[in-house]
């Protein structure tokens, strides 16, 4: 594994996961395990939940609940870290990039989950958008 995503990790272990838990009646809601979705794909039970509050267009709180390896949880806050407070317009256009960018590794498992992370979300916009005729 990538040891700047071990180190990373490893911070979060002590310093404890910020956007760990569940928020009530998220205004995007996406579960890997319902929309048939393997972040984790060599731990079968693996799961990630995304729970997104979106106020005026802006994602105004995000928080996760995870059941995966380290590089699915590093890349999942790194995401949370990288949509909160901004527009819908600005989460769409976050890539790959930006995850380089905001952990300093293009380590392989990192980048895998992070676009896989970037699809979900995408489709959990594409639905918001939709239901909210936005």
């Amino acid at each position: 594994m990538d040891e700047v995503v071990v180190k990373y990790y490893r911070k979060l272990c002590r310093e404890g996961f910020k956007h760990t838990g569940e928020l009530e009646n998220p205004s995007i809601f996406l579960d890997t395990i319902g929309e048939k979705f393997r972040i984790c794909a060599h731990i079968s039970h693996a799961y990630i939940n995304l729970y997104i509050i979106v106020r005026n267009e802006t994602i105004s709180a995000i928080k996760y609940l995870c059941t995966c390896d380290p590089s699915a949880n590093v890349a999942v806050e790194v995401m949370c870290e990288l949509i909160e407070g901004k527009t819908i317009s600005e989460v769409e256009a976050v890539t790959e990039t930006d995850f380089i960018q905001a952990l300093g590794t293009n380590g392989e498992e990192y980048l895998k989950k992070s676009r896989g992370l970037l699809e979900l979300l995408h489709r959990g916009i594409a639905r918001y958008r939709s239901s909210n005729k936005v």
